[in-house]
């Protein structure tokens, strides 16, 4: 049986988002959890400060969504987009936008609504989103599953991501089967062990039990589940995180391995692969290469297209660009200022300037402004007040920072 926790254990610290799921600390969680073992965490408190019911039926009726942000499913089985869509009418054209009477006749129906990427479309869980991504360092998604009383959205299967699951109305059966494929990759689905699977979910499951509002399971990718909704609609969101692996990690080394000339020699001439002794010296070769290689390595190597990597995989906060133009114009040494949450920035400096290098730009300040440069990213600052600058160069800072969607008005 996994562990639990209830919501007297929890409480402000490190990785405080990720407290907010596990009630642990950041080291107990990877210690005893991550990756491993599921965990279901016990909670009273509330959760509409994130998603609720009337967030549903406003993305749904009041937001414009169009297809890939929604799907529906009968018993495992995904619905045409068809029966839960239409026409935008005029001005709009389109022809996959939400149909909310649709979507209600499908529901009604026994169907489950999946609102996917959230984590895009609904600030409260964008944000908290971002503050997830940087206590656990992996990027994620967001999706929310809307099930009618007694109905089961899909069958047992596994996710190649992991999961935290938070409930958020009405209640939902968990069962959870151990792994047939532990750690998963993203390009080796549950569909790959079908038969694996269905024999596994007729086993007695490692847990059983009822979600109710505030209760929150983490579900390591690999691990068998499926829900059924108890009394009433029940609505819960999956936090999907797109874990980076280890094989992720030997895939940028194995990159580097157009650098070394022995690794870019051609194969034996009259090389056949139907014999393979015609490969021997060629591969006793590689490996040798491949060894120093992997035996030279070293993490400041690696780390930069880690971190593109990863950057590439997440998007920091929105600016809001009229409300930026408007404090631009009316911008006073009073404002404070505050980076821009999720930012993926590098720093370099020099005698004569400061450069910025962002994911699509490169703004250069001079040297002066360095110290508010990094006065800024530690913590928020007045905009006349920025140090190692006088009151009107410090105002001519905060404008570009602003312009430039490096900072933001708190």
């Amino acid at each position: 049986m996994s562990d639990s926790v209830s919501s007297a254990e929890r409480g402000a610290g490190d990785r405080p988002a990720l407290r907010r799921l596990t009630g642990m600390s950041g080291q107990q969680f990877a210690q005893e959890h991550w990756g491993e073992r599921p965990l279901v965490t016990r909670s009273a408190g509330g959760v509409d400060d994130l998603f609720s019911a009337e967030a549903v039926d406003e993305l749904i009726a009041g937001r414009g969504l169009r297809t890939p942000f929604a799907r529906m499913a009968v018993e495992g089985e995904v619905l045409a987009p068809s029966l839960f869509t239409s026409s935008g009418g005029i001005g709009a054209e389109v022809n996959d936008q939400l149909d909310s009477a649709k979507i209600l006749a499908q529901i009604a129906a026994g169907a489950t609504l999946v609102l996917q990427g959230l984590h895009r479309t609904w600030e409260p869980i964008a944000a908290f989103t971002r503050d997830l991504v940087r206590d656990l360092g992996h990027p994620a998604q967001v999706n929310a599953y809307i099930t009618p009383a007694s109905s089961r959205g899909f069958d047992p299967h596994y996710d190649t991501h992991d999961v935290f699951v938070l409930q958020i109305a009405g209640s939902k059966r968990w069962t959870i089967h151990e792994p047939v494929h532990p750690h998963p990759l993203a390009d080796q689905p549950w569909t790959d062990h079908r038969d694996a699977v269905a024999t596994a979910a007729q086993r007695p499951p490692h847990l059983d039990q009822v979600f109710e509002p505030g209760d929150v399971l983490y579900l390591p990718r690999g691990w068998l589940h499926s829900a059924v909704a108890q009394g009433g609609t029940s609505i819960h969101l999956t936090i999907g995180l797109r874990a980076t692996t280890r094989h992720d990690l030997l895939t940028t080394l194995l990159a580097r391995a157009g650098e070394d000339p022995e690794l870019r020699r051609s194969l034996a001439l009259g090389v056949d692969f139907t014999d393979p002794t015609s490969l021997v010296e060629d591969l006793a070769a590689t490996v040798t290469a491949a060894h120093a290689l992997l035996e030279e390595a070293q993490p400041e190597q690696l780390a930069p297209q880690m971190h593109r990597a990863h950057a590439a995989a997440t998007r920091p906060a929105p600016v809001r660009p009229l409300a930026t133009i408007d404090a631009i114009a009316a911008l006073t040494g009073d404002q404070l200022l505050t980076w821009r949450t999720g930012l993926d920035e590098r720093i370099e400096e020099d005698e004569q300037n400061i450069r910025l290098r962002l994911r699509t730009t490169t703004l250069t300040l001079p040297a002066e402004a360095a110290p508010a440069v990094r006065a800024l990213r530690a913590a928020p600052c007045r905009a006349g007040e920025l140090p190692g600058l006088d009151a009107e160069s410090s105002l001519v800072i905060a404008r570009r920072l602003l312009r430039e969607g490096v900072v933001v008005p708190t």
